[in-house]
Formats: structure tokens, C-alpha cells, sequence
């Protein structure tokens, strides 16, 4: 059996909280034996939904905490002030060597300076990115940075391009990652001053292998397996992802349902539409790792159901056996010598 992967969940964090958050729990432990999680928050709330479900009661544990940080609060001050939210409790027992990731559904303001305030960042590390698996016609590509750091430099997104292509290749399987910047052309001279200067860097970095710009209509495609940018540009690209999936996904399945024979012809290819249309919805692949921190950090969608909450479980569990960390550590000592 593989080393046991220990992930805390903010069972207080998001829309469907808490019981999407112990439901995916419970069915993240009843999936995968080398999963232990820890559930915190709310006393009154969350031990009495646990005890309706059936798992392992010895790798389910909960940890009480008494405050929650909500969506509109100032991230900064909530974190500092809210010493007993679920978020800062669950950071702290990663910081701590307690719990080797954390995951949540909360405020993504909050997430990202919890992130970096209290597990720290890996020395030599200048930013952590967010870096979701978007679906493509090819399997998936990370984008990185998609809402972390909207203010980056020419050397941050190089930083991005190595840490994505560690994760890519290890947790994801592909040899020697195509490496894209995004652009408004494939010309080397096009793009705003960030991406002129932080294109030849990218050209130059012999860590990556570098193939140029891609265009946002080429995302999709699967033209490039990380994708990167600056947090403004990579969170428009996301948002626009899963709202026109949503659209199309709801406007087929009205012209389905407009006729007698939209009715018999979706009857007959429900099924391999249902395929289909799963490989490209996006919460199969987990939530957003919050790269280059010394522990695991996984911010999911506000609205995540127990799926997404499972599926994040599961890739930290992938995380820890691919040795992440430890591969993004070695690549930054390298580049320090």
C-alpha cells in the first residue's frame, strides 16, 4: 500500500457547505485506502451530518472551530483576525506537519494570503500560482496563473511555466510538456510588454519545452499542455471556459427537447453524448493546486458538489505519491546555483 495522503477540508468553505464537503469526504475515503481526511468546523453542524453516512471511522476525524471566514470579507483581515475559522485551522495543521494538504471551497482571497501568510512559500519561490486542469479535445492542460497573482512579472510567469511542467509531467503523465504563453497572435512580436518580455525568457529557458503563443480559440483545442499567463487573463479565460460549456450543454439540450424527433434522436445518442460531455466538465479533475508552497494548498469551486470535493481529495492524495513539492524544490535550487 502506498504512504497515507492526510488532507484537511474546510467543511465550512462554500455555497453547498457542510454537506457537499462531508459527503465528498466520505466518499473520498471509501474510494481511495490511502486517504485519511480530517473535517473542521462546526460542532453543532458537522459531526451530526458525518454520522449519517457509512466509512471507515478511523480515517475520518473532525476538528471543532468555532468561526467561518464568508465570501465578502477582506481576506487579509479575515485571516488575521479569525484565528478559529475552519480556514486558518486547517492551514495551520498543514504549516504544522498535521496534515499534508488542505482543501476548500471558501473565499478565494482568503485561500490565496492563508495560503502564502501561514503555510509559506518554498524558498526561492517569487509567486504561487493557481493551476486548474482545464478539459481540451486532447485530455487536459493546466492554466497557471487563473487568479493569484494578477500584478506578475516577466520572471513570475517563467516560474509558473517550470512549476506547471513539473506538474504536468508527474502528476499528469506527459513527457516533456508543451509549454504556450497567451497571446492575441502567434507572432513573436505581438502581445502586451508583459508577454514581449517574458516571451524570449520562455524561448530561452532550457527547463521547459517552449512552443510558442496560443491563442485563447486554440485553448480548447489542446494545443498546449500549460498554458500560461498572468492571473487577470488566465481567471477570464476560466470563467468564459465554464460559462460557454454551461450554455452549450443547455442550449443542446433544449433543441434536443423541441421536437418528437429531437426526443428520439437524443434518446439514441444520450449515451454516448453523456461521455462525451464528461470529458469535458471540469470538476472531474479536482480543484485549483495553489503551486510552490511548502504543503498542499487546493482552492475548488464555491459551488462544488461532493464530486469535486471527492476529486480534489483524490489529487492531493496524487500530489503527495508523485512527490510534487519535493520535484518544484529541486527545480528552484537548481535555478538558484
Amino acid at each position: 500500500m502506498s504512504e497515507i495522503c492526510r488532507v484537511v477540508v474546510d467543511a465550512m468553505g462554500g455555497d453547498n457547505a457542510p454537506l457537499s464537503n462531508v459527503e465528498g469526504a466520505v466518499d473520498a475515503v471509501n474510494k481511495n485506502e490511502n486517504l485519511q481526511v480530517v473535517l473542521v468546523g462546526k460542532e453543532e453542524e458537522v459531526p451530526p451530518l458525518l454520522s449519517k453516512y457509512t466509512y471507515d471511522k478511523s480515517r475520518i476525524e473532525f476538528v471543532a472551530a468555532t468561526e467561518t471566514i464568508d465570501m465578502g470579507e477582506a481576506p487579509v483581515k479575515a485571516i488575521r483576525a479569525k484565528k478559529d475559522s475552519s480556514m486558518v485551522v486547517g492551514m495551520k495543521m498543514v504549516k504544522n506537519g498535521e496534515a499534508d494538504a488542505f482543501v476548500s471551497a471558501g473565499s478565494s482571497g482568503a485561500i490565496l494570503v492563508g495560503g502564502q501568510v501561514i503555510v509559506g512559500r518554498i524558498k526561492g519561490v517569487e509567486r504561487p500560482p493557481l493551476a486548474p486542469l482545464i478539459p481540451t479535445a486532447k485530455g487536459v492542460s493546466l492554466l497557471i496563473d487563473c487568479g493569484a497573482n494578477v500584478d506578475a512579472r516577466a520572471s513570475h510567469l517563467v516560474q509558473f511555466a517550470k512549476m506547471g511542467s513539473v506538474y504536468m509531467e508527474n502528476v499528469v503523465g506527459i513527457k516533456k510538456p508543451r509549454v504556450a504563453i497567451v497571446n492575441i497572435g502567434a507572432e513573436e512580436e505581438k502581445g502586451n510588454q508583459l508577454v514581449k518580455e517574458t516571451y524570449p525568457l520562455l524561448k530561452n529557458c532550457p527547463d521547459i519545452n517552449f512552443v510558442g503563443s496560443i491563442e485563447a480559440r486554440d485553448i480548447p483545442a489542446g494545443d498546449a499542455d500549460v498554458i500560461v499567463c498572468e492571473a487577470f487573463v488566465g481567471n477570464v479565460i476560466l470563467k468564459l471556459y465554464e460559462g460557454l460549456a454551461k450554455t452549450l450543454v443547455s442550449k443542446l439540450k433544449e433543441g434536443m427537447m423541441a421536437t418528437i424527433r429531437g426526443k428520439i434522436g437524443g434518446a439514441l445518442v444520450k449515451p454516448s453524448l453523456k461521455k462525451s460531455l464528461k470529458a469535458f466538465d471540469a470538476s472531474e479533475h479536482g480543484g485549483a493546486p495553489l503551486l510552490g508552497l511548502t504543503g498542499l494548498v487546493v482552492k475548488v469551486h464555491g459551488n462544488s458538489t461532493r464530486k469535486e470535493i471527492c476529486n480534489a481529495l483524490m489529487q492531493c492524495e496524487n500530489f503527495k505519491a508523485m512527490k510534487i513539492n519535493d520535484k518544484i524544490k529541486t527545480m528552484v535550487d537548481i535555478n538558484e546555483e
